[in-house]
């Protein structure tokens, strides 16, 4: 019997490790704190359009420092969805663009995206009559 507010169902997701010469192949985990991550997902979705400069990701983020475009583009190359062109210029000009990866992601995020905006409002009044209650 379950305790007064406590659940009875799972409060977590499940997924096993497979583990293969010691070593963990399943990270699901660690790919959902990529791709679910604001600054991600908004990244992703600009890209999804073609490649952009740096300051046209910058200006196009409202909200998002300096710093943690930088960070959030270099995880994002790292982990193989976005590519970093520089052109030795001056300044140099530096381009993002999506991978082939990255662009079948790019587009579950525009659907994610869709969702969001198309909810909003819903969510907006849902959020209201609960703090009113």
């Amino acid at each position: 019997m379950a305790e007064d507010g406590t659940s009875k169902t799972a409060t977590h997701i499940d997924v096993p490790d497979q583990v293969n010469e010691g070593v963990t192949t399943c990270q699901l985990r660690e790919v959902l704190d990529r791709v679910g991550d604001k600054w991600s997902v908004l990244i992703m979705a600009l890209l999804g359009s073609g490649p952009r400069r740096y300051s046209e990701l910058r200006r196009s983020i409202d909200g998002i420092s300096q710093r943690m475009l930088t960070l959030t583009l270099r995880s994002l190359e790292r982990d193989g969805l976005v590519i970093r062109t520089v052109t030795p210029t001056t300044p140099p000009r530096v381009d993002y663009e999506l991978t082939p990866v990255g662009l079948t992601l790019s587009r579950e995020v525009s659907s994610l995206i869709r969702w969001a905006d198309e909810h909003r409002e819903y969510i907006s009044v849902s959020r209201r009559s609960y703090d009113a209650g």
